[in-house]
């Protein structure tokens, strides 16, 4: 649960950023134990070009701190969105912070705003949405393929924001985002092939004042 809030300590299931250089970094999840492709527990050992590190000795550990690798050293961070765009796992092409910043400033999002995002993708942006709705806000994204939707929604829990989004599989182009959703949105952002299939659909979401993001993807 380490994206909810700032934390001293490592705790076993956080996610860690294992900071190397500024072109090396690495997500993991300080457990000590994974399943092998075998599907056998064994212990985790994350492999470097510093070397090997047993993951089980990061628990405990402190925020920030430098540990010993077999062929050197990295520093142990606490993950925020940035440092996430730059270490996720790439399901899709993502959006960077520079993009994000004037999506997020255009869009006015602030904490208790309730914002829609198609499609979820890799989860670049909706975590910089979710750090700015929290506590209050909700994020409700939507993406057509399932695979991505399961992946997401489980990252988003074992990051301790589940909390604050809502994932669903839908072509919001031909199904909309659902009567439920209908005059509560405070923002949409749609980065999808097509945007202006899914922009009638947007105007029923939102509220009055509320503020439309369309893009096309390459």
């Amino acid at each position: 649960m380490s994206f909810a809030g700032p934390k001293d300590i490592i705790a076993e299931g956080d996610t860690v950023v294992l900071y190397l250089t500024p072109a090396a970094m690495h997500t993991i999840d300080a457990v000590p134990h994974i399943r092998n492709k075998k599907n056998e527990m064994i212990e985790y050992v994350f492999q470097t070009s510093f070397g090997a590190l047993k993951v089980r000795d990061l628990i405990g550990v402190r925020y920030g701190s430098r540990v010993q690798l077999t062929k050197g050293w990295a520093h142990v961070l606490q993950p925020n969105p940035e440092l996430w765009t730059q270490t996720l796992p790439h399901r899709t092409q993502i959006l960077y912070t520079p993009d994000i910043s004037m999506i997020l400033y255009q869009l006015e999002v602030r904490p208790g705003s309730i914002v829609i995002e198609s499609g979820t993708g890799s989860g670049s942006l909706s975590h910089y949405f979710l750090r700015a709705i929290r506590p209050s806000g909700h994020l409700h994204t939507f993406d057509f393929h399932e695979e991505r939707v399961a992946k997401a929604r489980e990252e988003f829990v074992a990051h301790g924001l589940g909390d604050n989004v809502t994932v669903r599989q839908r072509d919001v182009c031909e199904q909309g985002f659902g009567d439920e959703l209908n005059g509560i949105a405070d923002a949409v952002f749609l980065d999808l092939p097509a945007p202006q299939l899914a922009v009638p659909h947007a105007a029923k979401a939102l509220k009055n004042e509320g503020k439309l993001c369309p893009i096309k993807q390459p």
